[in-house]
């Protein structure tokens, strides 16, 4: 196997612990003690994304956020620089991104980078261009912590009356796949990390690849092929024994499947947040999609323009997934990279319940 497609199982499992939430990796220290305030920023292939707020209870307030498609890693797989138009974009999100942070005092802060940093030749110059134009310095986190950090912030969607889950990340440069099982032992019933994966496949580098505005049933076929290999050793190890498991699936593309089923004239995070999908229901909104036309995609308030020529793409790798895990529910989370760090530095602080 080459080393872009990495596959391990955890030497030890990893106990998922307070909100059910997990794999414990390092957080930026601050000098403040238990700060009321933190603010965690998630700077995607695709997305710039910003969540601020507020411990409470074994939980936190959302005071503020932020999202804004950027396609940092746009022609990234092509060239493997980001370009100078990807850099004034990002420095764009992340200039609103340093002053809701100021205005809202937060003074705990995780600030990370992914797939589009870890493979981009000049991430080093990009980052320091984003320091000096807007002062936030940068982490770029390896694929094992963003595999944890989506299991932090997710698993408390996992159903609890089974036995766990195959939880994926659709991601713009990257997917990641985790097994988590509730520890049998543990009366909290709290789940435990067996494996976890990575790929180098998004919905941007596949439609830089295959192309994503005029999808056609062989194009889109040669998307879950080109998945399918990937996540096929994975599968062979990890696919089996499945009785009492589900899908749980963030990102965008999941989010909007959700939203076009459930025929929602604009997106709304209310009603999507935790929904379960069965086979059919997917199948049927993956049909819809195909039979729609850029423009119509374009139009649909639960898709846009900007997202208009890769939800397709993501459709095809969870199609691929779908393939080698086939569970009969999906459940959908409106949650991710941002609430893992944030729930992770306020039990670092131990100013949120464990128990």
């Amino acid at each position: 196997m080459d080393d872009t497609t990495r596959l391990r199982a955890s030497p030890e499992p990893v106990e998922v612990q307070g909100l059910e939430q997990g794999v414990v990796v390092a957080a930026r220290a601050s000098d403040a003690v238990n700060p009321a305030v933190y603010a965690a920023l998630d700077l995607g292939t695709n997305n710039c994304r910003l969540l601020i707020a507020a411990p409470t209870g074994d939980s936190f307030r959302v005071i503020d956020s932020f999202s804004r498609i950027i396609r940092l890693g746009e022609g990234v797989s092509t060239s493997g620089l980001i370009s100078d138009a990807a850099i004034n974009r990002a420095i764009s999100a992340l200039s609103i991104c340093r002053d809701k942070i100021r205005a809202r005092d937060a003074t705990r802060l995780r600030l990370i980078a992914t797939e589009a940093c870890r493979a981009a030749s000049n991430s080093d110059e990009f980052l320091s261009r984003v320091a000096e134009a807007t002062g936030i310095t940068l982490e770029i986190i390896d694929r094992e912590t963003e595999a944890g950090l989506a299991v932090i912030g997710c698993s408390p969607l996992i159903d609890p009356k089974g036995k766990g889950a195959i939880l994926f990340d659709i991601g713009g440069g990257s997917s990641e796949l985790v097994r988590i099982e509730r520890d049998a032992a543990d009366p909290n019933g709290r789940p435990l990390i067996k494996a976890w994966m990575s790929i180098p496949l998004g919905v941007v580098t596949l439609a830089e690849k295959f192309g994503g505005k005029n999808v056609t049933r062989d194009s889109y076929d040669l998307m879950i092929a080109e998945v399918a290999q990937h996540v096929a050793p994975f599968a062979a190890e990890h696919g089996v024994d499945l009785d009492g498991m589900h899908l749980l699936g963030t990102s965008g593309t999941v989010t909007t499947l959700a939203g076009i089923h459930q025929g929602l004239q604009r997106y709304d995070r209310r009603r999507i947040d935790g929904i379960w999908l069965d086979n059919a229901e997917l199948d049927a909104t993956i049909t819809k999609l195909m039979g729609m036309g850029y423009a119509e995609r374009a139009a649909n308030q639960c898709i846009g323009p900007d997202r208009a020529d890769l939800v397709l793409c993501g459709c095809a790798i969870l199609d691929a997934i779908r393939a080698v895990f086939p569970l009969p529910r999906l459940r959908v989370a409106d949650r991710g990279l941002r609430e893992g760090m944030l729930v992770e530095m306020m039990r670092e602080d131990g100013v949120i319940r464990t128990s």
